[in-house]
């Protein structure tokens, strides 16, 4: 960087040298920060760090620039441009002025006004030039108000001019459709425009007011007759105090009638009654407050004034002897008012304090009125008409919608799929039902009872199912509280009598003696000893054979041995008990055989697997196989 530190000599190559000693050669910084705003500054030194003399200027030269006028510099300012047009309805958009006036209107038909004054509201509305004359709604006047002329242009003469707001004023008269209004005031707003326009507003004057009005407004003249009695003496002393009594009226002797209460007010500042319904809620009755109004009430009439119209006219002094009074209101008396007899059962502490202190009548107790409600009537369920179950018969008389009795379900659950079977014969004088074998199922699950009888070819007798699934009632037990038969009453011996007939168990199957050895706590005494003895003769042949099978011949062996064999294959076979029950009804003389083909045939119709080398064995059998060994 060169620099010319003499300034009157001019930048020439061989006038200016280079200055070794600067080494910073960077421009100012011209930009800055105060109070947190970035702000332009003039910079006071150049390149090099020389200080800058043009920028700098004089007191001198400041002075001059401060005197210095703009027009020598830059000639006459520019006038604005002309504001832009608005249209009257937007630059006197919703400004209305408002006149108060009235009219008189005259009242030909009445004698008691011949005039009558109506006040009224004048708006007009700038944006339009338009006008409405409207009347404030007085209540209960009988005179249609509201808005007397709609908003229009109203003409000022015969020659179709309009009115204009320069033609409103306070104090003048204006005609509108051949009713003079005389404009007596404006509001605020209307006297500043008016004001503001060049037009001196007249002093408002006082509306004038309706005759009529003004003569309703004054009290009622009252005319009083001097009394005997001072009135005003017991107004003054009984005033704001009532005697309050509890009363009710029972009206239950006559057709849906019923027990009512009631508050009777005796007013003791002008001796008057008044009766008041209690409500409760909810109770079906509109909301009338008062069975009576607040009136005096007569306690002797006159003869002749039986026939008083007393529903049209009031009662006076002259068609009554005597008036209820405070003393005929006795807390446990009758009282007998427009005809119905109501009872005072209680009063409230005022009304006590007040008997004690006037009339020396300290006892008023409270009289319980309330009714003792019946005992309950026991329901009593209709007799049983033998059709179903006495539970499912009484669920009619519970409910309209009948539902099914509640189960134990834990029991089914516990004792699902559980059936105890038995052997029974039917104990009858007839000699064709000796022989006559049935089957009975007891489920543990529902506690029913189910009888089946085995076909018998040949018998007369159509076998099947003798009886469904159903609860068997006990021949002791009574229709209210029955009884019925149980697992504990069925053992061998035992009689079930069943709808009228006796059926003797004779025999039971395997679950039933493990089920009885598993709950012995359940059965009698009686019950366990006839299965004991019953199994002990059941094991007293079984002993006879084992000692005679050393004598037994090979036909013999070899059935045992097909015995040994058909049971092995019986194990895991899942009815059992249904081939014993199909055995005992082909063993008509329960001597526990059956021939050959007659055992082939059973395992056969029951679908029990029987090999092809027991067939062949079958051929070379010439004994009768014990069933019950089999099985």
């Amino acid at each position: 960087m060169v620099s010319n530190p003499v300034h009157g000599l001019p930048f020439l190559p061989g006038t200016s040298f280079k200055d070794s000693t600067k080494t910073a050669f960077h421009r100012s910084q011209t930009l800055g920060y105060r109070n947190g705003y970035a702000i332009v500054r003039r910079p006071t030194v150049g390149i090099g760090g020389d200080r800058l003399q043009f920028n700098q200027l004089s007191q001198a030269v400041l002075d001059e620039l401060a005197s210095k006028a703009p027009v020598l510099t830059y000639g006459q300012p520019k006038q604005a441009p002309p504001a832009d047009f608005i249209p009257a309805h937007v630059a006197f958009d919703k400004k209305v002025l408002k006149f108060n006036a009235y009219f008189q209107e005259d009242v030909p038909m009445s004698t008691e006004e011949q005039y009558r004054i109506r006040q009224v509201n004048i708006y007009y509305y700038l944006e339009d030039d338009s006008m409405s004359v409207i009347e404030p709604v007085v209540e209960n006047s009988g005179i249609p108000q509201g808005k007397l002329i709609k908003r229009q242009r109203l003409a000022k003469n015969d020659r179709g001019d309009h009115y204009h707001w320069k033609d409103l004023n306070r104090g003048i008269n204006i005609t509108i459709y051949g009713k003079t209004f005389r404009v007596v005031d404006c509001d605020q707003f209307t006297q500043v425009f008016l004001e503001s326009q060049g037009i001196e507003l007249n002093p408002p004057e006082k509306m004038a007011l309706d005759p009529y009005t003004e003569l309703r407004k004054q009290p009622l003249r009252k005319y009083v007759t001097p009394s005997d009695f001072d009135q005003l003496k017991q107004f003054l002393t009984f005033d704001k105090q009532v005697l309050r009594f509890y009363a009710i009226w029972d009206d239950t002797d006559s057709m849906y009638g019923e027990c009512r209460t009631y508050i009777i007010h005796y007013y003791l500042m002008d001796d008057t009654v008044e009766i008041r319904e209690v409500h409760e809620r909810n109770d079906g009755r509109d909301p009338f407050p008062l069975l009576m109004n607040r009136q005096r009430m007569p306690k002797v009439l006159v003869e002749n004034a039986k026939n008083f119209p007393q529903c049209v006219l009031e009662i006076s002094d002259q068609e009554v002897l005597e008036w209820y009074t405070a003393k005929d209101f006795i807390v446990g008396k009758s009282l007998t008012v427009l005809g119905r007899t109501f009872f005072i059962y209680d009063c409230d502490p005022f009304t006590r304090r007040y008997y004690k202190e006037k009339f020396g009548i300290t006892d008023l107790p409270r009289i319980d009125v309330n009714k003792q409600e019946p005992p309950p009537v026991k329901q009593e369920l209709p007799p049983y008409n033998g059709f179903g179950l006495v539970e499912d018969s009484a669920q009619n008389c519970f409910a309209l919608i009948p539902k099914a009795p509640k189960k134990d379900v834990i029991k089914m659950l516990v004792n699902d799929n559980k059936v105890l079977r038995y052997l029974a014969a039917l104990e009858s004088p007839i000699p064709e039902d000796k022989d006559r074998r049935f089957v009975f199922s007891y489920f543990l699950a529902t506690d029913m009872i189910s009888i089946f009888e085995p076909p018998v070819r040949n018998s007369g007798i159509i076998g099947g199912k003798y009886l469904g699934r159903t609860k068997v009632v006990k021949p002791y037990s009574t229709v209210d509280n029955p009884i019925y038969y149980g697992p504990s009453d069925f053992f061998i011996g035992a009689v079930i009598e069943v709808f009228g007939h006796r059926f003797i168990i004779l025999d039971t199957d395997e679950y039933v003696l493990k089920y009885m050895e598993s709950n012995a706590a359940q059965y009698s005494p009686e019950a366990l000893a006839s299965v004991q003895k019953h199994v002990r003769k059941l094991e007293a042949p079984a002993s006879e054979s084992e000692s005679k099978q050393t004598e037994k011949d090979p036909g013999v062996q070899e059935l045992e041995a097909l015995i040994d064999t058909v049971q092995n294959q019986l194990k895991d076979h899942s009815c059992k008990d249904n081939i014993r029950e199909a055995f005992q009804i082909y063993d008509k003389e329960a001597s526990g055989y059956v021939d050959r083909d007659m055992f082939f045939k059973i395992c056969e119709s029951l679908n029990v697997p029987v090999d092809d080398s027991l067939v062949k064995e079958r051929q070379g059998l010439t004994l009768l196989p014990d069933w019950n060994a089999v099985v």
